[in-house]
This record gives C-alpha cells, structure tokens and sequence, in this order.
C-alpha cells in the first residue's frame, strides 16, 4: 500500500514543482543561502491518493481453490508499427505518459523451422585436419617418472602426444592430448601394481622457436604385493593341483602381467591333467593402502575330473569315427590330456583331406576309471576337394630339362585311399606310373603303397627301357607332421634293357636284366624343417639285398650311408655340411645293371661337374659307374628376407671297387641364389669344377625346389 502511495506521489510530482514559484538565482560569486520566509502549508498535503477502501475495490477477485486452472491473460493489444521515439519526445502536454514499447523484430517473430530441415553436420574445425598447412603448433614431449619402472617404451607406443606426431592444430588439441596420456601414466603404473600412482601434465613455451613442449610427470608410489592367495574350487586330484599350477607367491607384486599369465598357465595345466572343463572366475584383488598390499580371491569352476571315452564325427565326412580313433594315440579310459587331443587334430589336417576340422571334448555323464567321467570326443569334419593336380620342373646341366605332372584323388577309397597318376617329359627322361596308395593304413603314420611304373632313360651312362613293379611300406615324414625317426621297406620287380660297355668285346651292346630287390632304410632326423633345415642333423642308413638274374642268379646288397649337419651362427647365416658313402658288395661291376651301379656329379652330389659324369669311363668317354662312392659338401647360407646367398665347394667321385677311396677327388665350387617360399626355396646354383678332367664342362647350372641337402 504504501509502496504504491509512493510511487502516485512520485507520478504527480514533476507537477507539484511546476506550480510553485522559484525565487531569483543569486548573483554569481555570491554565497547560496535558503530562504527565511516561511511557504504556507497545503491542508491535502496528507490525505492519500487512493484511498483504501478504493484500492481493495480495483483488486481482482481470487478462488479459494489452489487446484484451479489459471485463468486466461487479457489479450494484448495488436502491436502497430510506430516510429522509434526516445524519452525525450514525450509529449509535454501528458506528464503521465509512458514511452512506447521497443520495436519488435520481425526475424524474431517468424516460426521456428521444422526439426528435419535442421542441418545437424558441425562446420569444419582445424582441429580436425591433421595436413601440414592446419598445423599452427609444434610440440614436443617429455616423459618423467617411467624410466625406472621400464613402461616409458609402452607409454611411447600408446601415448595420444606421440600418436600426433608432434603437431596440433592449436593449444587446446595438445592439452587434450595430455589429459589422455596422464589417464595412461596412470594404467600403466597400476598394471605393475602402483595403485597410488599420480600423473600430472604441464604445458610449456619453449624459448626462441614458438614451440611448445608437454611434460607428463608420473609419481607411482609405493608398488603393492600379495598379501593373501585363496582360490575358490571344489576338491582336486591331486590336492595341490590348483594352488601347483597358478604360479603366485605371497609377496610378488601385483602385476597385471604376471597375474594374467598365472592364470593362463591354470587354464592350461588343468586340461592336460584330466579337467578339460575348467572355467576361471572374475578374480578380486581388495587392496589395504595402510600396508600396500592386496587380498586375491579366483573362483574356479574345475568341472568333473575325465577320462577319454568314445568318438562321435558330424558334418561332410572325409572317413568315419572308426579311422578317427585309429589316429589316436590314447586310449580309451586314459585320463584326459588336451596335449593328446591336438595331437589328433593336427593328425586330421595332415591327411589334407579337410577344408576345416575341429575336436571336441562332449560330456556323457558316464563314469570312467579312477571315478572319472568318460568324455567322447566331437570331430566336426569338412572334407575338402579330394582331387589334385601338381607340377614340378628342374633343369641341371648334363640331366636337362625334366617336367613331372600328377594327378591326385587322396580318398578314392575310403579311408585315405589314394590313387595317384604320374608323368615325366624331360630331355633325358620320359615315363608313365600309377600308384595306390593307403595312408594310416590301420596304424597312425604307416603308409603301403604299390607302384607300377615304364620309363625310359637317355644318359650317357646308359639307355634303357624300364619297368617297375613296387610295393612299400614306410613311416614318414611330412611337411606338416615331421617326425624324428622313420623308416622304410619293401620289394621291387624290375625288368630292365640297357645299353652296357662290354669291356671283353670292347663295345656297347644291350643287356637285359630281371631285378629282385628288398631295399630298406632308416632315418633319425632333429632338423627343424624337411625343405630347408636351419639347425640339427640327419643320420640316414640305406640298405637294399638284390640279385640279378642275367644267364644265372647274382645276389648282393647296395648300401649307402648320408649324414648332414645344419648350424645356426646368426639370424641371417648357416652352415651346413654333409658326407655320403656308399658300397655294392657281392657282385662285380659288370654284372651290374648300368641303372643299379653309383655315379657322381649332378645337382645333388657334386655339383661343378655334369649328371653321372664323376666314376670310371668306357674308352670312348662315357662314364660306366662303380660298386663305391664318397662325397662331401659345404655351404654357408646366407638369408636376407625372402632371398639368399649360398656359396659352398663339393668334392668326391665314384669308384670300381667295392670301398671308397680317399684319393682321386673331384673338387666344384660355385655360388647359389634362393627364392624362400611358403612351400620351400628355389634353388639356383651355378658351380664349376676345380680340378676337371678331358670333357668336363667349365660351367654347370642346377635349378629345382629345396636345398642341396
């Protein structure tokens, strides 16, 4: 109310002032004083302007009820566009008059536009090019408090700073970046068990270039430790099982890496000791920073303890369970080993008769010895195609071209039943073979195979027309499945015409020869590839009873021994060596078939010298063999990425009786180039000989797939 009185008074006031009578100014210079006449007294003076029952009158009437619904404003008048005016242009002739209200903007008034009209793409901000000419800072980063803790190389690897590369576009990109890398300071110390590390980053000029330089300070406190370890499982056997196989002691750091690793190595371990369903828990680590050490807690789910049950086999079938579990090598009721298992399967994928092939373990709730339960075992099959097409190809100095194609279907008949068609077009060499072929034939790795094949050989050593008839049986090695030990034997028939030197007559005439022969051999290799061997060595013994049946029966054995050596000096460099001796006893060279007897030189023997041109030779030239042999190389191979450089020296000969001499040694050496592959390196050799005889060649070059030995 009296707010209100007030405000009336202070309305009418410009009025009360306007009616009075000012008296004269005084005289500039002169002291202002007020005046001493007395102004009569306005009687109305204090009465109100609006009396009170008046103003209760004029208020509007309000509803009891707090519920209501508002009521609605009283409509304001429409707005008419009038000229801007200032206070200055009120009119004189109406004091109470109020200035007119500003000017509406007419953009203002417009409706707001649809929602899907908006354009929601943000404008293009520099700091999201990352090209030279956007880049207005430079920087530079430091890292202090992680060297001592070996993680500055980590923190460089993840780092958002080093990420940049130096440049950002402005000042607020590099602090953002700092932020990011002051988060990872910190998981970093916390992964080698500073959970009270701090990190801080600082922003600072570098004087005189304009750059700036970001440094992340890392304080990581005192590390934490083992306090306490409780594994949460149910009983084992043996009852040391778990605590055994999680490697963690009381007082070692509590590092994310060794704890991880300790429990990879639990769910290792327990498969390979008859828990093949182990499962591991979220592991609890509490931490009490008064002493700066952690209680671990790991629930484990152990599952049953199990032993090797039956096999059950689904999918596109290349054979059935029944050849599955003859590449076991477990038993059924044997604890349950997941070493084993793998070992199936990379005995499935080295049939190559799959696409895709997994192995299981599936529960039966079946008890098993020792109160296991017995676990079958899922071979989920994909059989690919059976059927294959292979090519290799050499040239050799003194051999010639030589180009052999085949033809494979690997399951003709099942299981692992293969027939295998065989050709071979060279300069010196033509032939046709067919060959069945029963892979894990009812025993994991042995193979039985029977050939028959018809060939002819051109060489100067000998012409002949050759048919075979061959049967085997092997344990083998393969690129997949490369084994210690194998072995080898079988029968061969042989019939055979050649052309033979008569030194009697003192000239070349054809002979015929029916050939029985029961070659054997043995292998014990520790190289560490079949193709190209970087370290071990190789002993391998051959061992064939013959006779020759040629106007009477003539009984002998052809033996040969090879051993080589393969030592890794360096990344890039390795030697290898190799010795080979061989010996016919029981028959003299002449009874020999031309095809059984022993040459020397060639890509594989002593290289420098042309194919079989290293023995004794007929009078016109050509070499005629021996009952003997002895040979030796030296090579120092050396790789850079998929190529090589290999130089060695060879040296041996063949000779007419029945032991090797150490005399009268032929000598090449040369240089070769290598190709490495995914199936092996090809091989380029260019060699010459040392001490040549009348009609060696001064140049020989050697190409086929694999080392020299």
């Amino acid at each position: 109310m009296n707010f209100l009185a007030f405000s009336s008074t202070w309305l009418v006031l410009p009025v009360a002032l306007a009616a009075q009578q000012t008296p004269p100014a005084a005289p500039s210079g002169s002291p202002r004083t007020p005046p001493a006449v007395a102004q009569p007294v306005d009687p109305d003076a204090e009465k109100p302007i609006v009396s009170d029952p008046d103003f209760d009158k004029a208020l509007p009437q309000l509803s009891d009820d707090i519920n209501a619904p508002l009521e609605a404003m009283p409509a304001a008048p429409s707005a008419q566009p009038v000229p801007a005016q200032t206070p200055a242009m009120v009119s004189p002739a109406d004091p109470d008059a109020l200035a007119p209200p500003p000017v509406e903007e007419t953009e203002l008034a417009q409706p707001l536009p649809a929602l899907g009209t908006f354009d929601s793409n943000p404008p293009v901000d520099v700091a999201d090019t990352a090209d030279d000419k956007t880049v207005v800072i430079r920087y530079d980063t430091q890292v202090k408090g992680l060297d001592d803790l070996d993680l500055t190389g980590q923190f460089n690897a993840l780092s958002a700073l080093k990420e940049g590369g130096g440049k950002a576009a402005n000042a607020a990109m590099v602090s953002a970046r700092a932020r990011e890398d002051e988060a990872l300071a910190v998981r970093l110390m916390k992964s080698r068990g500073y959970y009270d590390g701090t990190a801080s980053s600082t922003i600072e000029s570098v004087p005189n270039n304009g750059n700036v330089r970001a440094i992340i300070s890392a304080t990581p406190g005192k590390p934490y430790k083992l306090g306490s370890i409780a594994i949460e499982a149910g009983p084992v056997t043996p009852p040391d099982l778990l605590t055994r196989e999680l490697p963690l002691r009381i007082g070692d750091p509590i590092e994310a890496d060794r704890v991880q690793g300790a429990e990879a190595n639990l769910s290792l371990k327990l498969p390979q000791q008859g828990y093949p369903f182990v499962t591991l828990g979220q592991r609890d680590i509490l931490l009490d920073d008064a002493n700066w050490t952690g209680a671990y807690t790991l629930p484990v789910d152990t599952g049953p303890r199990s032993s090797f049950g039956s096999y059950s086999t689904e999918g596109k079938l290349a054979f059935d369970a029944e050849h599955v579990g003859v590449l076991a090598r477990f038993k059924p009721g044997e604890l349950y080993d997941n070493r084993k298992v793998d070992d199936l399967r990379d005995a499935l994928v080295a049939t190559g008769l799959f696409s895709t092939v997994s192995v299981e373990p599936v529960r039966t709730g079946k008890p098993g010895p020792d109160g296991t339960e017995a676990v079958d075992l899922l071979v989920r099959q994909q059989a690919g195609p059976p059927r294959s097409i292979g090519a290799t190809a050499g040239y050799s100095t003194g051999q010639g071209f030589r180009l052999e194609g085949s033809f494979t279907h690997r399951n003709l008949w099942k299981p692992e039943g293969a027939l295998i068609l065989s050709a071979v077009a060279g300069t010196q060499e033509q032939g046709l073979g067919a060959t069945f072929r029963r892979s894990n034939a009812g025993k994991r790795d042995r193979t039985v195979s029977l050939t028959a094949s018809a060939n002819h050989s051109n060489y100067d050593a000998f012409n002949a027309f050759t048919g075979t008839l061959a049967g085997r049986i092997s344990y083998d090695s393969t690129p997949i499945w490369q084994k210690k030990f194998t072995y080898a034997y079988g029968f061969e028939l042989i019939g055979t015409n050649e052309s033979v030197y008569d030194f009697s007559r003192l000239e070349k005439r054809r002979a015929t020869y029916g050939i029985l022969a029961l070659p054997a051999q043995a292998q014990f290799d520790t190289s560490d590839d079949l193709l190209n061997p970087t370290k071990g060595y190789r002993l391998k013994l051959s061992l064939s009873p013959e006779t020759s049946v040629r106007g009477g029966v003539r009984p002998y054995a052809r033996v040969l021994i090879e051993g080589s050596i393969y030592q890794h000096v360096s990344d890039s460099i390795v030697l290898a060596g190799r010795l080979r001796a061989g010996s016919i006893p029981g028959v003299d060279r002449d009874d020999l078939a031309p095809s059984r007897r022993y040459y020397g030189g060639g890509g594989g023997s002593v290289r420098g010298y042309g194919y079989q041109r290293l023995g004794p030779f007929d009078p016109n030239g050509d070499p005629v063999g021996g009952r003997s042999l002895n040979e030796f190389s030296l090579e120092a191979r050396y790789r850079f990425g998929n190529f090589g450089i290999v130089p060695f020296i060879d040296g041996g000969n063949a000779y007419e009786s029945v032991l090797p001499k150490g005399s009268d040694l032929r000598y090449g050496a040369g240089i070769g180039g290598r190709f490495y592959t995914n199936f092996g390196p090809l091989r380029v050799d260019v060699a010459t000989p040392l001490n040549p005889r009348p009609g060696d060649g001064k140049v020989a070059l050697y190409i086929s797939i694999g080392q020299a030995f």
